[in-house]
């Protein structure tokens, strides 16, 4: 065997919990986007419940654009 092919299988093994470590913190600003967007949804309806329907669409569009930024970095951690 070389030493420079087992240098290389080194290198490889050290890299690739990054990945991992990568899309966790990649999850954290969507997690935390998420628990705002429900939470001040839940206020708009206290506050006014004839907008509930409204306010809960709203909310689940903002839930589905939030979640599209997790999936990237899911996406972006397969990638690099």
């Amino acid at each position: 065997m070389s030493i420079a092919y087992l240098a290389q299988e080194v290198v490889e093994t050290k890299s690739r919990g990054y990945g991992a470590i990568g899309y966790g913190l990649a999850a954290i600003g969507p997690g935390i986007g998420v628990g705002i967007v429900v939470g001040k949804a839940i206020e708009g309806m206290v506050r006014q419940p004839e907008m509930a329907g409204q306010v809960r669409t709203t909310m689940f569009l903002g839930i589905a654009f939030t979640e599209a930024l997790a999936l990237i970095g899911l996406v972006a951690g397969f990638i690099f």
